[in-house]
């Protein structure tokens, strides 16, 4: 082989840096659309100055090593590189370090914030300092869970069906606070229209071991003006989830949260 073919070759090495941008958006997307006419993975291919096949490769690679797709039965590539390998483990071990580490690159990359890129309220933080920086941090990782909950049920409430984006809320089944280990885990979270997300919040809905939904029948206290609202909510009682073919609910966290 030639210099100049083994100039080539290391040119198209994929570095470490380029390994965890593209696990930011194989995170984000539904295994279905990873393909080289998805305008995510043509922007990707734009920010990183490689093709869009090349980049729509190296995302179905990483999905051999998905347990979900595993657990689906979904086939998948048999082969691919030793970093796609080493991200997945990082990601494993130490998954908000490495969410938050992958939005950081991306922001570098095209010139932003980290807080830009990952789309998160500052107006209400200090301008600089320790405490900035932590909070920052927590909401770019609660912003990668938003968007890879959201995405992987299609951007539509597993209650209602509701597809107005703006109305959606990524829920954790059990809350951010409570349980580090699932904080970013898609299992460990639902995509719910807003009110059903402010019930769910306050115990006043809960899914059962069948993966149905229950609303309290507190709900039925409300005021009569308040009728039209609950009737509404109340109507999806005893109606079967709407499930994502990806990362759906832990039957343990349900559980966990039924049981308070």
């Amino acid at each position: 082989m030639s210099r100049e073919s083994d100039s080539m070759n290391m040119k198209n090495l994929w570095t470490r840096e380029e390994h965890i941008i593209a696990f930011n958006l194989y995170s984000q997307i539904s295994f279905g659309t990873i393909h080289v006419r998805n305008p995510k993975v043509q922007e990707l291919a734009k920010i990183l100055g490689r093709t869009v096949g090349s980049v729509s490769r190296k995302l179905a690679n990483f999905s051999r090593l998905d347990p979900f797709l595993q657990q689906r039965g979904i086939k998948v590539l048999e082969h691919g590189a030793k970093g796609e390998e080493e991200v997945w483990r990082e990601f494993a071990e130490n998954p908000e370090a490495l969410a938050f580490e992958s939005q950081r690159l991306l922001a570098e990359r095209i010139g932003k914030s980290v807080e830009e890129t990952a789309d998160v309220e500052t107006d209400d933080l200090p301008v600089s300092g320790n405490e900035r920086d932590a909070i920052v941090r927590v909401r770019v990782n609660q912003s990668f869970f938003r968007r890879r909950v959201l995405s992987a049920y299609g951007f539509k409430c597993c209650v209602s069906g509701l597809t107005t984006r703006p109305l959606l809320v990524a829920s954790h089944v059990i809350p951010w606070a409570e349980d580090s280990v699932n904080r970013l885990n898609p299992s460990n979270g639902l995509c719910l229209n807003a009110l059903h997300e402010r019930a769910f919040d306050r115990f006043l809905m809960w899914i059962d071991s069948g993966l149905v939904v229950r609303l309290s029948p507190k709900l039925l206290e409300a005021k009569k003006e308040s009728k039209t609202t609950v009737d509404w909510l109340m109507s999806f009682d005893g109606k079967g989830l709407l499930l994502p073919k990806n990362f759906q609910p832990d039957s343990d966290l349900l559980a966990k949260l039924a049981a308070r």
